[in-house]
């Protein structure tokens, strides 16, 4: 079916026709390339928002509290809520099997640091130390806060990696002193966040130090935790989201806030949030599919076409080859084979076209939401596969009525 001649055969109708053939071509090629584009982009989008839920654990519960904004159980409102250290411990004994890390932070906004004759203003935070699992924080030098130094009230601090390049530009900041507000604190470890330069510019200390020397009492400004994951999604999804609305209810509980009352107690659930983001991907994802699924399919209807005129213009021609003796798959293949080499060649011209497209554009665009944009391996084999079953499928109609096309009525044909 495919001997030199035949090929010789399908080059000179193709030459015989070059607008056509052309036009035919552009229309695939430019099918395969934009599902190209559009995946790459899906996937594009699919990378800048994982790249946001890797500032942190994608698995954090984090606790707010804020001014209450309706009258329960004879106060008024517009009181202020405060967190303790006992709704913390409290909350951590009760969800103690389903929790991984777990810390209250108390932070102090706008802290003055200074070493030597370089200073600045920066937040400082007082954490646990799971703090540097739930910030996926990773230590560059030193090591982070431990227990000892949260059950001993050590004045003891670990400083981002920009608040370490600002204060101490060179200088080994290891074992040093920082001044807070004119106390010092030893230097004990700095950290890179995935977060960048907003988050490396604070320092973490004990969080019992920070309420001993801030005064602060056994207040705290925030509780956070982490979520046992399970191998599946939905199951996480669900036991975070009754996690988060059983501290909510409890905390409301405990500080006699009116259980509707959104403002006073405020639970922030990522699982949650990155359910329905995913979602919303897949929509887009499923969408861009469709759409160039739709131009591949028109590209290829148009391959069907021309294949349809070809058969035409040469009926009197495959009644001969009939006349002498041709098969019909004979005939079947010499059809099929030029529609499957226009809409492969084609089409594999629209993939690389659009793959180089995304190699060289594709690592300028970085944005909140779409970073990289491209298009795996897979993806475009999987591309591929389609541009030949759509290909084969559309000259095989044509290919399969010149078949059936008889000796004596070709001949008669004008």
């Amino acid at each position: 079916m495919f001997d030199i001649e035949r090929w010789q055969e399908i080059f000179e109708t193709l030459s015989k026709n070059k607008l056509r053939t052309f036009l035919t071509g552009l229309s695939v090629a430019s099918g395969i390339f934009i599902l190209v584009i559009l995946l790459g982009f899906s996937k594009g989008i699919q990378n800048g928002v994982t790249d946001q839920f890797q500032d942190d654990a994608s698995n954090l519960i984090t606790i707010y509290s804020g001014v209450t904004t309706k009258e329960y159980k004879g106060h008024n409102p517009g009181r202020r809520v405060q967190l303790k250290n006992d709704d913390y411990t409290t909350m951590s004994r009760k969800y103690e099997d389903y929790i991984e890390y777990k810390t209250p932070l108390y932070a102090i906004w706008g802290g003055l640091m200074s070493y030597k004759n370089e200073s600045g203003n920066y937040q400082l935070r007082g954490v646990m130390p799971d703090h540097q699992f739930i910030e996926n924080a990773s230590i560059e030098t030193g090591r982070f806060i431990n227990q000892s130094d949260v059950n001993e009230f050590k004045k003891v601090a670990v400083i981002g990696h920009k608040l370490k390049q600002d204060l101490f530009k060179d200088v080994d900041p290891i074992d040093k002193n920082i001044s807070v507000f004119g106390m010092n604190f030893k230097v004990i470890g700095v950290f890179i966040d995935p977060g960048g330069e907003r988050e490396e510019s604070q320092a973490y200390i004990p969080i019992t130090t920070a309420q001993k020397v801030f005064n602060a009492g056994d207040n705290i400004r925030n509780m956070l935790f982490t979520v046992k994951m399970s191998d599946n999604f939905d199951e996480a999804v669900a036991l975070s989201s009754n996690i988060s609305k059983g501290i909510e209810s409890q905390l409301k509980e405990r500080h006699n806030v009116a259980p509707d009352d959104v403002s006073a107690v405020r639970v922030y659930n990522t699982l949650e949030q990155a359910q329905k983001i995913y979602s919303l991907i897949d929509t887009i994802a499923a969408v861009f599919w469709f759409v160039g699924i739709g131009t591949i399919i028109a590209g290829v209807v148009g391959v069907g076409n021309i294949m349809l005129i070809i058969v035409k213009e040469r009926t009197k021609e495959i009644g001969i080859r009939k006349a002498l003796g041709a098969q019909p798959w004979s005939i079947i293949g010499m059809i099929l084979q030029e529609s499957l080499f226009v809409t492969m060649f084609a089409g594999l011209f629209g993939l690389v076209l659009g793959l180089a497209l995304l190699e060289v554009v594709g690592p300028l665009i970085d944005s909140d939401f779409i970073k990289y944009p491209q298009v795996d391996f897979n993806i475009a084999l999987t591309t591929v596969f389609l541009l030949v079953f759509a290909g084969a499928l559309a000259g095989f109609i044509p290919a399969y009525r010149a078949a059936k096309i008889k000796p004596i009525v070709a001949l008669r044909d004008e």
